[in-house]
């Protein structure tokens, strides 16, 4: 298997797109915090911000499980998995943890999808025309709730195939139209609070909420950034540079994932 690698500023250890992509978005969880986690990049982002500065952050598990403590070396493939269970405070039934969720008790909720749009709408659902669809991908799950009722992050490779100027259907919505289209929906909170790739760390504008770029990744431009998008993005004039990924960052993501399932 190839490795991806990205490239890091000169002084920094060499690591790969998706540590660089793991180790941003858990810099973006806040200690204290109640976490929606899916598998793989998603969990070891918030298994791996628990490690770092967010030693009180909670972990959900849509199947039922609140506060697991993940095993290094031992990453569950899936959220359904007894190693999603490991030394959890609570056992409960899917529909407890969605009700916690409609209560407003769940601060973020980690997503991903095939596709985002300029308002952070996400299709996991199909690509292409509904009634033959080129692609069929695995559906909303728990996705619609939690893009509906929490603050969501998204965490995925920047590809202009990913980022398209209208999803082909709105599996788990985000700022819908833009404006206040989402509260005149019947949504009055969350949205998406960032987008975070492996290019760039994406917000939104307060009032249109079309997609902008809030810092770069080292070694990239907003040009690069522009160019692998399918919509223009909102470029303000002094885009500042995040910081490279730290040693100490490396080592605990190298020890949650030995052999490097998540982060080759």
């Amino acid at each position: 298997m190839t490795t991806d690698l990205a490239t890091p500023p000169a002084d920094t250890k060499p690591y790969t797109k998706s540590q660089l992509l793991t180790i941003s978005a858990s810099r973006v969880l806040e200690d204290g915090q109640i976490v929606f986690a899916g598998i793989g990049i998603t969990l070891l982002a918030a298994t791996l911000a628990q490690r770092t500065h967010a030693p009180g952050l909670t972990i959900l598990f849509e199947g039922g499980v609140i506060g697991p403590f993940i095993q290094p070396g031992e990453l569950p493939p899936s959220t359904n998995e007894q190693r999603c269970t490991r030394r959890a405070n609570m056992l409960v039934p899917i529909t407890d943890v969605l009700l916690l969720l409609q209560r407003g008790y769940v601060d973020i909720g980690f997503m991903g999808g095939a596709q985002i749009d300029r308002y952070g709408n996400l299709n996991s659902s199909y690509i292409g025309d509904p009634d033959m669809p080129k692609t069929r991908l695995p559906g909303t799950g728990g996705g619609n709730d939690i893009a509906s009722l929490a603050e969501i992050i998204v965490a995925t490779k920047h590809e202009k195939r990913r980022f398209v100027e209208k999803v082909d259907f709105v599996t788990s919505p985000g700022f819908i139209d833009g404006g206040d289209s989402r509260a005149r929906c019947g949504l009055p909170y969350g949205g998406v609070k960032k987008v975070v790739t492996d290019l760039a760390l994406l917000g939104f504008d307060p009032d249109t909420k079309l997609m902008r770029i809030d810092a770069l990744q080292p070694g990239v431009t907003a040009e690069e950034v522009q160019d692998n998008t399918g919509f223009d993005l909102v470029i303000p004039d002094d885009v500042p540079i995040a910081e490279a990924p730290t040693a100490t960052e490396l080592a605990i993501l190298e020890n949650l994932d030995p052999e490097r399932l998540y982060t080759h």
